[in-house]
Formats: structure tokens, sequence, C-alpha cells
């Protein structure tokens, strides 16, 4: 053996113990946490970016099969709902109304259900070296807000076709909505994913949820048919506590247009805000979870 390497390993002696993982305390440990997460940044955007190569990979249309799902969803709905049960009658500009919803919903739902698996599916990584556990379900996120912004930028397009561009302080809705979106949709993800590692059949729990609660918002319906049906009600309450019915109202407020000559809901703005507060300390309570959680990881996989 030679002297350089004796000399290093005698070096290496000497430095203190560290621990590996993530530090114990609500505070210190998030302050820890994000710190880490934010040293990680490069590695961060890499795995965003091979998430989106890697769902497109041999794809002729690429980012276009990202539009296909929605699209669809809105012809069918917009054939089924809006022209056989004529819901169309009574919502103007039916197709942009269910986009809208559609628009927030696609967001919310890919950031749960890729997040939900995506520690499984680096458990390779995660099993060879440590790193913040939390990157790959920010990741998953990540590729979510790509698609999203696609079906944004379609949404607005039609508005400005159809002369239904939102201006002033509509945008406000659409920042409070899209952050009531972001944060339940990160808690959710980061909770369910440490979850899912050590109980597999969370992940199709959360497809089943996921179906319930579309219909639960008001995406390819009016809120107002809800409304005037459980008004006074506990099921009121539970409806318009959902955040995302909250959200999808939100984006509703913010795009479509033609909504202004029906009823809006009091203290949209009010509402958006108590939910993004909320939703805050759930997703805090859920990294706190998550970094609890994620020392077995490497055993579980």
């Amino acid at each position: 053996m030679s002297t350089t390497s004796t000399d290093r390993r005698a070096q290496l002696a000497l430095e203190p113990m560290r621990l590996a993982g993530p530090k114990p305390g609500f505070l210190q440990g998030t302050r820890a946490s994000v710190r880490e997460i934010v040293a990680h940044r490069e590695l961060l955007g890499m795995l965003v970016r091979r998430e989106l190569k890697a769902r497109y990979k041999d794809s002729v249309l690429g980012f276009f099969w990202s539009l296909m799902r929605p699209l669809t969803l809105l012809v069918v709905y917009y054939v089924a709902i809006g022209k056989f049960l004529r819901a169309a009658e009574s919502i103007p500009s039916f197709a942009i109304f269910v986009f809208t919803g559609l628009t927030a919903w696609s967001l919310f739902s890919e950031m749960v259900q890729t997040g939900t698996g995506s520690i499984i599916a680096n458990s390779g990584l995660v099993k060879k070296v440590y790193l913040p556990r939390e990157i790959f379900p920010l990741a998953s996120i990540g590729s979510a807000f790509v698609n999203f912004a696609i079906q944004l930028g379609i949404l607005v397009l039609a508005a400005v076709v159809l002369g239904e561009f939102p201006l002033g302080s509509r945008w406000l809705y659409a920042v409070l909505a899209l952050a009531v979106v972001v944060v339940y949709g990160t808690a959710l993800a980061l909770a369910l994913s440490a979850a899912n590692v050590y109980l597999r059949d969370v992940q199709y729990l959360v497809e089943i949820s996921l179906m319930v609660l579309f219909w639960a918002s008001p995406i390819v319906y009016s809120w107002t048919m809800v409304s005037d049906k459980i008004a006074g009600t506990v099921l009121d309450t539970l409806y318009f506590g959902n955040p995302m019915t909250l959200a999808v109202i939100g984006f509703q407020e913010a795009f479509w247009v033609a909504g202004d000559q029906m009823r809006s809901l009091p203290d949209l703005a009010g509402r958006l805000g108590i939910a993004l507060a909320v939703g805050l300390v759930l997703l805090w309570l859920a990294q706190r979870t998550f970094a609890r959680l994620q020392s077995n990881f490497a055993q579980e996989l």
C-alpha cells in the first residue's frame, strides 16, 4: 500500500463522524431539509429532464401526447354532458368552462399520482447513494408543471381566439388557485410517496381517490348545481371545504370570462387564502413526516 493512500486513510480517521440523513426537530430539521434540496437543485433539474425524456422516449409527437388526454376528456364531456345531458344550455362557453377545470385538475392529479410512485421508481438511486429523497417527488412535480404550462397555453390561446381573454384582477384568482393546487399537490406527493414505500397498496388507493375527487370538484358541472341542493347542510361545508373545489372555481373565475353572467361564489379570494394557509401547514407536516420515514427507504426497497 502506498504512503499517500495510508496518509489519506489516517486523515479520514481523524475526521468527525457526521450523520447522513435528515436532522431531527421541526424547525431545525425543516431548515436543514430546505438547504439540502437547494444544494441539490442541479440534480433536481436533471431529474425533471430525465422524467420528461423517459415519458416521451421514442415518441414521434412528443409533448403533443400530454395534450391528448385532457383534449379527449374535453370532447367526451362536451358531447356526453354538454350536448346529451344539455349542460351546455345552462353554462355559457361550455368548452372553455370544462377545459379550465381540466387544466387545474390535470396538474393536481399528475402531481399526486406520479409523486406517489416516485420513490419506488427511483429505488436504484435511493439504495446506492444518499441524497435528499424529497427531490424525487419534486422532480415528478416539475415534469407535471411542464405539461400544465402546455395546457395553460392552449387555454389562453383558445380564450384569445374566442375574444374572452382574462384581464385585470382575474389573474389574482389564477395565482391563488394555482398556489392552492401546488401546495396541496406537493404535500400529498411527499406524504403518499413515503407511505407507498411501506405499503404498496397506497398507489391503488390514490387512483380510486382521485377518481372520486374529480367528480367531487365542479369541473364538468357548475358549483351552483350542487350548492342549491345542499345549502345549509354539513355537505355544503364539506364540499366548499375541499381545496380542489375552491381551486377549480378560482381557475374558472380567472379564465372563464363568459361565466360573469352567472352567480359568483361569495368571498372566493378569502376562501382561497384560508385554504392556502391551511395547505402550507399541511405541507410542513408532510415534509417532516417524509423526513422521519425516509431513513428506512433503502431497507424497504
